[in-house]
């Protein structure tokens, strides 16, 4: 099913997008073909860059559904993880690291770690990497049943010019189509031992 893109301000240019993000990472055409593939109907709106939850609030108040943080995580091991949260979950990082068996304290990755294993820019991180080959680099997402509990959900769609809805259930499917089993857990813990 295609999805409907709907006119906005002009985003990035690809030149601009290009700069910093590895070579074959997918974009948002890829992405798009990707969801149409699968049967996903999706529905996209274009904005002003948004870097953070913040900066997107004005923005995305008039876009019905649940919206997310996505978290890059590292473990002592230097294990991966994916935590893709509603914007509004306070992210318990020491409970979700003892409920996963992280080695250590889970921390956040570095920009240069992160671009390099999901393809984008630090703003941009979004569960639609997943659709990149360096994203295998990963050990494990995990999907806030918050944000799950929302329909549709929204996500930027490898750039942070847009966003980009789909439903809970197709947030899943792609994940797994993706080669990973999400893990859905409730982020904001507090998380048993």
């Amino acid at each position: 099913m295609a999805g409907d893109i709907q006119e906005g301000e002009a985003g990035e240019s690809a030149e601009e997008r290009a700069a910093g993000v590895p070579a074959g990472a997918a974009d948002r055409a890829a992405l798009f073909a990707f969801l149409d593939e699968l049967g996903i109907a999706h529905r996209t709106v274009e904005h002003p860059a948004i870097f953070t939850v913040e900066e997107g609030r004005d923005y995305k108040k008039d876009m019905p559904g649940g919206h997310s943080k996505n978290l890059f995580l590292k473990d002592k091991k230097g294990k991966l993880t994916l935590a893709v949260a509603l914007s509004e979950t306070q992210v318990d990082l020491v409970g979700l690291g003892k409920r996963i068996g992280a080695k250590g304290r889970l921390s956040f990755g570095k920009p240069d770690l992160m671009t390099e294993t999901l393809g984008v820019i630090p703003g941009a991180v979004t569960p639609f990497t997943l659709i990149n080959d360096s994203a295998k680099a990963l050990t494990q997402v995990i999907l806030d049943e918050a944000l799950l509990a929302h329909d549709p959900v929204w996500f930027h769609p490898l750039e942070n010019t847009a966003s980009t809805a789909i439903s809970p259930g197709d947030l899943v499917s792609f994940v797994e189509a993706c080669g990973f089993e999400p893990l859905i857990l409730p982020l904001s813990g507090p998380f048993e031992d």
